[in-house]
């Protein structure tokens, strides 16, 4: 089932219902949105894209963003939702890969994405058509591809199925929460990751999709919209409903709209989740997932996290509907208690990875998802996490994988050798620290210039760290426990 039917479904039942707003201002009913969906659909079709075809999105947050994924759906052809965070090279590479026939984009980003790429840039056409059809998909043919980074480096692409999507929304009903037409869903986290994800449980039920004018993470504006709507949902980083519960606490602001935040995507710290429920209330819901298995590995329900039970504050929730979980051992699964790789089945779980076979024998195994991460089962069922394996850095709740900021540094013609760790960071999770071999003074500023004509900044280090060697084992790796530790 191709899943722009879900919005077929809602406009024909409630074609005047308002559908999607800029800050307050309602821009498109659900008959508009499907209107302009098809349009989309049949412009798409004029340019030669068919089923299956891959079509890029560029932008920040817009109402444009979910025009253009239904538009993209209607046609048949798979979205490739781009970071908008990214700098144009790493988009480029992305589309590349993706063999992308063309990319929507914001018109701050047109220019520069076209002088690196080969790929048709075009805003998203304000086309309408009535009576329009979509073309028919299966369960099992891709929907949207999700690029997320590797430790080779290059970022790899999560197939993810229309079968996958439909499961993710049905867990969600199942274990976090539900939705109605009278709630808002509002997009504050980028529309490219979960955020975006969860809009199609909300397109499902009717409910309003509002886009903050700002096109991001404003708290005072999201308290403001959250008042102005009420019934609001959000996904948000932990980073983000800390710095919420900060600024709320700060102005006198009770948060008096918000229905349901969900977060995920990094570490939340138990007392940090307690400040929250004590001045917003019972709002709060946790999920753990990846790309692989997208927001659907593990959740905690609002009831579960306002308990506050500290073993349970400390997890990240039980198996939700559509998964197995389990963990994995050197010699197979391991019983309750043992630490070891979470490994999840189902059909949230995605096919492989886009054109990288190795990559996808590595990850399905033996039927499982290999995750990556460690972690622990106890006997409730509960998940903890103990570690992250392939020394990812969550900063924001963004994902940094660190050969990709070493790989950039070694092109500078200073840099003998790199090494990239996480720190602790009060706010963000974690911040980047690069130790940096150079054979000569270490010069902060060009490496800072060089790193932000290759690289999203959101990836560059706060700090530079310069050693005459890195620490290395008897094989010649780099022992960045040693690193960590020179960081106090």
């Amino acid at each position: 089932m191709n899943i722009a039917t879900w919005l077929v479904r809602t406009a024909q039942r409630a074609s005047e219902r308002e559908a999607i707003f800029e800050g307050q201002r309602c821009v498109e009913s659900y008959g508009g949105f499907l209107s302009r969906a098809l349009g989309m659909a049949q412009w798409l079709d004029a340019q030669g894209v068919r089923a299956g075809d891959r079509v890029a999105v560029f932008m920040k947050n817009c109402p444009e963003y979910l025009i253009a994924l239904y538009g993209i759906w209607a046609a048949g052809a798979v979205a490739v939702p781009i970071n908008a965070k990214l700098h144009a090279k790493e988009a480029a590479w992305i589309l590349q890969d993706a063999k992308a026939q063309l990319c929507f984009v914001s018109a701050r980003f047109e220019t520069e994405l076209s002088e690196v790429c080969d790929v048709t840039c075009e805003l998203v056409p304000a086309v309408r058509v009535e009576g329009g059809a979509i073309v028919a998909r299966d369960p099992g043919d891709l929907c949207w591809l999700f690029y997320t980074s590797g430790t080779t480096g290059r970022p790899k692409g999560v197939m993810i199925t229309h079968r996958m999507i439909v499961a993710m929304a049905m867990s969600y009903f199942a274990d976090v929460d539900q939705v109605t037409a009278e709630d808002t869903a509002l997009y504050a986290a980028p529309m490219s990751h979960g955020a975006g994800l969860y809009n199609v449980m909300h397109v499902l039920k009717g409910a309003r999709h509002v886009v903050p004018e700002s096109g991001g993470f404003d708290e005072v504006e999201i308290f403001n919209l959250a008042a102005h709507f009420r019934r609001v949902h959000m996904f948000a980083a932990p980073t983000m409903v800390k710095r919420m519960t900060q600024v709320a606490k700060a102005m006198g602001a009770d948060g008096a709209g918000l229905r349901t935040v969900v977060y995920g995507g990094g570490p939340m710290y138990v007392e940090d989740i307690r400040e929250a429920v004590d001045h917003f209330g019972p709002v709060f819901a946790q999920i753990y997932g990846q790309g692989e298995c997208p927001m659907c590995i593990t959740a905690l329900t609002k009831d579960e996290v306002a308990q506050g039970d500290e073993a349970v504050l400390a997890s990240v929730g039980r198996a939700q509907s559509v998964v197995e979980l389990a963990i994995g051992g050197p010699e197979g699964l391991l019983p309750v208690g043992e630490v070891g790789e979470i490994l999840a089945r189902g059909d949230a779980v995605m096919p492989g990875y886009w054109r990288n076979a190795a990559a996808s024998e590595a990850a399905l195994k033996d039927g499982w998802l290999h995750t990556g991460d460690m972690g622990a089962l106890d006997g409730a069922g509960y998940l903890t996490l103990k570690d992250r394996s392939k020394d990812l850095i969550i900063s924001g709740g963004t994902n940094i994988y660190p050969r990709e900021v070493e790989e950039v540094l070694l092109t500078h013609p200073s840099v003998v050798e790199v090494s990239v760790v996480g720190r602790p960071h009060p706010e963000w999770g974690e911040d980047v620290v690069a130790f940096v071999v150079c054979d000569g003074p270490l010069d902060v500023a060009a490496l800072e210039a060089h790193c932000l004509t290759e690289m999203a900044r959101f990836k560059r280090p706060k700090d530079y760290v310069q050693v005459e060697h890195l620490p290395k084992n008897n094989y010649g790796k780099v022992l960045k426990t040693e690193l960590r530790g020179m960081l106090g």
